[in-house]
């Protein structure tokens, strides 16, 4: 998976704290960062085409700090919310995210609130057996239609 993009110039900086919206969306929002933000842009592009839903991607692009307040906006659009990373679900970053989601926007939820990140092991070095381990396009999708059918 080729998750680089071209760089703007030479000066570009990643503003700390500022997600950027990827891709805008009405049906559900998945928050995700780094190679998950492209494997999830990937996925919201294969439901619209077929039809499916208007998903919106976030980008946080750093985690700490992370920008609450875009991700809160979105989920008070969408009412529905999927984390998606590629650490481990346990222990992962993405708990934090969830548990700040349930505490802050549980109101406007219409279904739970969704993680999906690497299964709970060592990550392979491998490449063959990566692709057993860390979330790809198929389960970040599956993912996704799962909180979409709540």
């Amino acid at each position: 998976m080729d998750a680089r993009t071209p760089e703007p110039d030479s000066d570009y900086m990643i503003p700390f704290g500022k997600a950027r919206v990827v891709r805008e969306g009405s049906d559900l929002t998945i928050v995700a960062w780094g190679t998950a933000a492209h494997l999830s842009e990937r996925v919201a592009e294969q439901l619209e085409e077929e039809g499916g839903a208007s998903v919106e991607v976030i980008d946080l692009r750093s985690i700490v700090p992370w920008d609450q307040e875009r991700v809160f906006e979105s989920i008070r659009k969408t009412n529905r919310v999927l984390i998606a990373h590629e650490d481990t679900v346990t222990m992962g970053f993405g708990a934090e995210v969830a548990a700040r989601v349930a505490d802050e926007c549980f109101d406007w939820l219409d279904a739970p609130v969704a993680r999906f990140g690497a299964k709970d092991c060592f990550i392979p070095s491998a490449a063959n057996l990566e692709v057993e381990v860390l979330p790809s396009v198929e389960t970040i999708r599956a993912a996704a239609e799962r909180v979409l059918t709540y």
